[in-house]
């Protein structure tokens, strides 16, 4: 009987080890490190690796509050470029479509926001949290207030954007990897909504229309890139993918400068923003016959203030190739060929210059735009698209699931997105360096740098043939417009 006992006692023990096991397998974590600590599930590990991308890469969230999402897009491994990895559902956010324009207003931030390590709440009283940085540049300039504009778990808002706490525990821990693979900062994306025709026209009475617009340049930028934009302010705007002319520097309160943007991007974002412009119209003017309202008038008004593609010269394609937005030292910055500043014809391509004639020019030469007439605001839509075909006034579904999410973004001009060589790994300590040396982005851009993180994405792809990368990407795009007779933008 004594015998028996003993085996019982042994099997429950046995059982019991299994059960535990096995609860443990379905958490994924049964440890105890502190919950910032904590690694990612074997799920969301197996889909990282599953879209080529490394647990340590970097990361870039989108927020929409009209759909509630949190995306997270992330480097991936082979091509350099950021990808749709997964989504979240936004428990709570509070207010309503439209920026944060005061303290206490308890409206959620829209805009482009920067986020540091520093910015990382471990010891949050909503589980975990960090930062968005409001007010940013922009949001000073126009004498926003507010503070403490989170990103946190616990499910409840007043002016944040609030997930469950499994939800942050996982963005949290993206975030976290991602620096501790050398990635600087972290840009965050805050939309109203997805920025598509339907909805933008779906919206076309309200007062904050010039606004969006002027969001949704750095949504088609990121869209048409795969990179993060490069965001500055001048005049009370955002300025994305732009140098100032002569040396000068963006400020937020003053006139923008004469600045330039590479080519290819410049072309491609406003090919698309006369398309979408066009849909947009067509769209608004169906509804209004509907609804009895004067919402495309509004539109057209809103479209006619200058884009940063609008105000920009073209940048020669030699100083577009290895380009990174993350933070370089001052002393790895390598002096750029000397930039030819003599505007092409418009049906002529420029081919990018090659490695030997750009290493025998040694001269750093900024690009010197004349600060002539005040830009010319554009009609909403070429002829060549005014009669496109509208989508249905309905709106748009847009699931998460990659195979849309990441292809909807892409499908207008994927020759855009070229592909980069696979970089070495940075070495140990890498990644750290302090703001007091780093070079502006700006001048990083100029000199053609590559960045001191090897494994960080560079902002615009270089381009070695007329076939392939961001010049081929502007050759198809003439040839196909002398073909249509459409002529150039």
């Amino acid at each position: 009987m004594l015998r028996l006992s003993r085996i019982g006692r042994a099997g429950l023990v046995l059982a019991a080890a299994l059960v535990a096991l096995s609860l443990a397998s379905c958490s994924d974590y049964g440890g105890t490190l502190p919950k910032h600590m904590r690694p990612l599930d074997k799920k969301t590990r197996s889909l990282v690796e599953r879209k080529g991308m490394e647990l340590r890469s970097p990361i870039l969230i989108r927020i929409f509050k009209e759909e509630a999402k949190l995306e997270v897009w992330k480097q991936q491994r082979a091509t350099g470029r950021y990808a749709f990895l997964k989504d979240y559902e936004i428990c709570a956010w509070s207010g309503v479509l439209g920026p944060k324009i005061k303290e206490g207003d308890r409206q959620a931030p829209e805009g482009f926001y920067t986020i540091r390590p520093a910015q990382m709440n471990p010891d949050s009283n909503y589980y975990l949290a960090f930062n968005m940085g409001y007010p940013n540049e922009f949001d000073r300039s126009l004498g926003r207030t507010g503070s403490e504009l989170m990103v946190h778990g616990a499910c409840s808002s007043r002016g944040c954007y609030s997930m469950t706490d499994e939800n942050i525990q996982e963005i949290y821990t993206l975030g976290r990897l991602a620096f501790q693979g050398g990635q600087r900062d972290f840009q965050v994306q805050a939309f109203p909504f997805r920025m598509t025709p339907v909805n933008l026209a779906k919206h076309r009475n309200d007062p904050n229309m010039p606004f969006w617009l002027m969001l949704k340049e750095g949504y088609d930028h990121f869209d048409l890139t795969g990179q993060p934009p490069k965001v500055d302010v001048c005049d009370h705007r955002y300025i994305f993918n732009s140098i100032p002319a002569d040396g000068r520097s963006f400020n937020a309160s003053a006139s923008c400068p004469p600045m330039s943007m590479p080519e290819s991007i410049r072309v491609a974002v406003e090919d698309k923003e006369a398309k979408d412009n066009a849909k947009m119209l067509l769209i608004a003017d169906r509804l209004d016959r509907r609804e009895g309202s004067n919402g495309a008038q509004v539109l057209q008004v809103a479209m006619a203030t200058p884009s940063s593609a609008d105000r920009a010269a073209p940048l020669p394609m030699s100083v577009a190739g290895a380009v990174s937005l993350e933070p370089v030292t001052t002393a790895s910055v390598q002096p750029a060929p000397a930039l030819d500043t003599t505007p092409a014809a418009p049906t002529t391509p420029v081919a990018a210059p090659t490695t030997a004639t750009a290493a025998a020019t040694p001269a750093v030469t900024t690009t010197t735009v004349a600060p002539a007439a005040a830009p010319t605001p554009r009609p909403a839509a070429s002829t060549a698209v005014a009669t496109a075909e509208a989508p249905p006034a309905t709106d748009e579904t847009q699931t998460a699931a990659p195979a849309t999410t990441v292809s909807a973004g892409f499908l207008p001009l994927p020759e855009l997105r070229t592909a980069v060589d696979d970089a070495p790994k940075p070495a140990a300590g890498a990644g750290n360096g302090t703001g007091t040396d780093a070079a502006t982005l700006e001048e990083r851009m100029l000199a053609g740098s590559a960045p001191a993180d090897a494994t960080v994405a560079n902002s615009y792809a270089s381009a070695s043939s007329e076939d392939e990368g961001l010049t081929g990407m502007v050759l198809r795009l003439i040839k196909k417009q002398d073909e249509d007779g459409a002529g150039t933008n």
